[in-house]
């Protein structure tokens, strides 16, 4: 049987970029690393996916540390106060 996968509180949207599809994620409680797969949650929003890339004032990153904020593309709107979750299997 298959481990459960495990969510992690790692931080919080403080903005959406609309007409660029970019969330920016204020890493409160943990890093965030492209390839990890993150769950953004909220009251209207709640949807899965992958870090393909992020950025930290224009530039390529591939990992943000926990107290900085990353831009990152994402697939669906997302919302202030939205809490994002990094999942491990």
């Amino acid at each position: 049987m298959a481990a459960k996968a495990e969510e992690k509180l790692i931080g919080r949207i403080t903005h959406y970029y609309s007409h660029l599809g970019v969330g920016i994620i204020e890493l409160t409680e943990g890093d965030l690393k492209v390839g990890d797969v993150i769950r953004v949650k909220g009251s209207h929003t709640d949807f899965t996916q992958s870090v393909e890339s992020m950025q930290v004032e224009h530039q390529n990153i591939s990992q943000a540390e926990k107290g900085k904020s990353a831009a990152m593309k994402v697939r669906e709107k997302v919302r202030e106060h939205d809490q994002v979750f990094r999942i491990s299997a």
